[in-house]
């Protein structure tokens, strides 16, 4: 069964049971380290250290959860700011996904769930590709992760057509439905760049300037996920 929540998990770097419900709507496994070798495909995937750091926190809440908190911890602190207010304390990753469970970024539907956890990976798997380095020898290297997890064979497939298509930075642009959609599109494609490296930050401003995101969510956006990923 085709399960988008559940390709985010493996990607990031954990397991899924989609025998234990509850877990399933959360995109969480009930044994987590089993399906953690999988999260080779993050280091591939994932360009930051912040995002590949980030693996452990995806184990425990969940690939989706751990995206939607981060940027609607980024949210919140940026419309402090717009207000005139301090930012709000620092809080752990877990903590910020249990406050964005229901909101607009994370859906208790399950359809707007797996819609989401969609958007996500097109966004991440674009921005991976963002330097031009996935060739011929690193798609098979990805490719041949891909086999050894669990995925049933049309969630593969996805990864891998993921992969092989063109780079479109307006496609992903163009998933960004609302504002906070905009929000987390930015979160996860932070995620998987390297900031050293220059044709990864120009397509991060690029996508950014797409989104139409305002410079101080964007620089929160940033922030949250390096705090995030420190203290996973």
């Amino acid at each position: 069964m085709f399960d988008p929540q559940r390709i985010l998990q493996q990607v990031l770097g954990g397991g899924h049971d989609a025998g234990d419900q509850d877990n399933r709507k959360r995109g969480v496994s009930t044994d987590t380290l089993k399906g953690a070798a999988f999260g080779g495909l993050a280091g591939l995937l994932l360009g930051s250290k912040a995002g590949r750091q980030l693996g452990g926190s995806a184990l425990q809440v969940g690939g989706v959860a751990v995206l939607g908190g981060l940027a609607y911890k980024a949210w919140q602190n940026w419309q402090a700011q717009q207000g005139g207010q301090a930012s709000a304390p620092a809080e752990n990753i877990k903590d910020a996904t249990a406050k964005a469970e229901g909101t607009t970024f994370l859906p208790s539907q399950e359809t707007e769930r797996n819609e989401l956890s969609l958007t996500l990976l097109s966004a991440m798997i674009s921005a991976a590709k963002s330097d031009g380095h996935i060739d011929a020898d690193e798609q098979a290297r990805i490719f041949s992760k891909v086999d050894e997890s669990n995925l049933a064979a049309d969630e593969k497939g996805f990864l891998m057509d993921q992969i092989r298509k063109p780079l479109e930075i307006d496609a992903i642009a163009a998933k960004a439905t609302t504002m906070e959609r905009a929000a987390e599109i930015y979160a996860v494609s932070v995620l998987a760049i390297n900031a050293d490296n220059p044709a990864e930050v120009e397509y991060l401003d690029k996508l950014a300037s797409r989104l139409k995101l305002d410079r101080g969510l964007r620089m929160n956006i940033e922030s949250e996920v390096k705090s995030a990923a420190l203290s996973a």
